[in-house]
């Protein structure tokens, strides 16, 4: 062998050596970093499984409070619904009782008003239970339709009311 085959000998097995060493030094550099590696992963697994818990714990507090909150809602459109009823059917016996002529609707005059220019008996007969100033007995169409109004006019604060307990629940 010449002595330039022998260099280049020489350098391809110094060349072999360095490709070598750097093939073991990556290999023990994968081994710690992938050692790094799992560890991370695991903390981050332990993090995300945290996590979860967490959001698992705040959507069963959400769901009770849900839950709670429809509860109240639910109670208070019966309370809304129970008294709405009880004002429609008292409506109705008033209307019953005006178209039957068992009730009859009257209203207080003002004595001082001349303006009226009507004359109405200034007070009841000795024998009569109504006290006070003059009155005038209502139409009984009249006092039908004043029932109406009214009746719209209760179920209005019976909604309004509802309304206002349900942004107080809402709000709470």
């Amino acid at each position: 062998m010449s002595p330039a085959q022998k260099l280049i000998a020489l350098l391809v097995m110094m060349v072999v050596l360095i490709a070598g060493s750097a093939a073991c030094a990556w290999k023990v550099q994968d081994w710690r970093y992938g050692k790094q590696l799992a560890e991370q992963a695991g903390l981050h697994q332990d993090d995300l499984t945290a996590i979860s818990n967490a959001a698992a714990a705040q959507g069963l507090s959400d769901q009770a409070k849900r839950l709670a909150l429809e509860q109240r809602l639910s109670a208070s459109d019966e309370t809304h619904y129970k008294e709405l009823t009880d004002a429609q059917t008292n409506q109705a016996r008033l209307r019953d009782r005006l178209a039957t002529s068992d009730l009859r609707l009257s209203v207080l005059l003002d004595a001082a008003d001349s303006a009226g220019g009507c004359s109405v008996p200034a007070g009841a007969a000795p024998g009569g239970v109504v006290h006070g100033g003059a009155r005038a007995r209502l139409d009984p169409a009249h006092a039908q339709r004043i029932i109406t109004i009214t009746d719209a006019g209760d179920q209005g604060l019976i909604a309004l009311a509802a309304c206002q307990a349900y942004v107080r629940e809402m709000s709470r």
